[in-house]
């Protein structure tokens, strides 16, 4: 705006760029204003058309039997028929070690000898002392006999030799426990010992496993332990290796597992081969049996809540909600074991628009 001063009044005359300014300030206003308030009424427009315009359009699957081979895929290990730490039964000192890491040895070899100098030494005294004593109670004998002495004094000599025989046989099983053997035939593990070294009972020597036969241990849920019997065959398969083995259940445990709710199974691996390392990790498809009849529905058909697993069928343009139990599943399907039957019809979309008091429209049925 422009000032002009006169000797009585200021005058203000308006700038006409300001006041078109103004003018487009205001339109621009109005014009955004009316905007919004078309966007709102469409926009509830539209929300209230939902309601308006009819039922929730769905799709839906008719329930027919299926066939399903009941079988889980669960991890298993791989472990050895036998496996045995050998320790001492008694403290010494290492004099002998007769084995190699990673070889083969039959039962009863000598895998590790201490020293027994001490015990033959008192092993070889006891001996004269029964020689002594043996000669005698002979002498005695022959006394008693004339009654050259009484019963009692040849009833001590005899005592005498039976003690001395008692103590011989005590010395050889503790020289016995000197010699440290293979219980049973087997692959020497590695060894954790030298020669010279003082053990005691706690040391491990090495470990013996007999690996010409194997076996596989693994866990299946609760559910399935009324499934498995002995002699039932399974397959594996091991890292590394695509080809498929062969094992038979040799037994179960009494007990099932309180924490995991799981029942351990054992089984014999029919197969002799190197891959098959004790310790190894295996994946066990155990094979139930085929159920012909079971009722098989989508995974996203299955609404799970707190305290229950729920599907929704159709009944004369309503949906009911329906609480099942849940079997066998897999990638793509569930089993339904109870809850619905052959010929109900499923919802198996918009299942999070769906109330119970909403109409619903099929749109298409398989």
């Amino acid at each position: 705006m422009y000032y002009f001063y006169t000797s009585v009044k200021f005058y203000i005359i308006p700038n006409p760029f300001n006041c078109y300014m103004k003018r487009i300030f205001t339109f621009c206003l109005l014009t955004l204003i009316a905007f919004s308030c078309g966007e709102k009424k469409e926009t509830k427009k539209a929300g209230g058309g939902g309601q308006n315009n009819g039922p929730l359009k769905v799709e839906a699957l008719i329930i027919k039997p299926s066939s399903l081979l009941n079988e889980i895929d669960i991890a298993g290990n791989i472990l050895a028929n036998e496996m045995t730490e050998i320790r001492p039964e008694i403290s010494g000192r290492i004099t002998q070690i007769n084995f190699k890491e990673g070889t083969t040895v039959a039962k009863n070899t000598i895998l590790v000898k201490l020293f027994d100098g001490d015990l033959q030494a008192q092993l070889k005294k006891l001996k004269v002392q029964l020689q002594i004593a043996e000669k005698t109670e002979e002498r005695q004998r022959e006394l008693l006999k004339i009654n050259g002495i009484s019963q009692q004094d040849y009833d001590l000599s005899l005592l005498q030799v039976n003690n001395i025989k008692a103590d011989i046989e005590l010395i050889q099983v503790s020289i016995t426990k000197t010699e440290i053997l293979a219980p049973y035939a087997g692959r020497i593990g590695l060894r954790n010992v030298s020669l010279g070294a003082y053990i005691n009972p706690s040391n491990i020597l090495t470990t013996l496993s007999q690996v010409d036969k194997k076996k596989i241990s693994f866990s299946i849920p609760e559910k399935y332990s009324a499934e498995i019997h002995p002699g039932m065959g399974i397959q594996f398969k091991i890292e590394g290796s695509d080809k498929d083995y062969h094992a038979n259940i040799l037994a179960s445990e009494t007990v099932i597992e309180s924490n995991t709710r799981n029942l351990k199974i054992l089984a014999t691996i029919n197969e002799s081969d190197s891959k098959l390392v004790p310790g190894s990790f295996a994946k066990v498809n155990l094979v139930l049996g085929t159920n012909k009849n079971a009722i098989l529905v989508p995974s996203q058909a299955i609404i799970p809540s707190a305290r229950s697993k729920q599907v929704i069928l159709y009944r004369d343009g309503s949906p009911e909600f329906v609480d099942v139990k849940l079997g066998v599943r897999n990638a793509e399907t569930v089993e339904i074991t109870n809850g619905i039957n052959q010929g109900d019809t499923l919802i198996t979309t918009g299942l999070l628009f769906i109330r119970k008091d909403l109409k619903l429209k099929l749109t298409k049925i398989q």
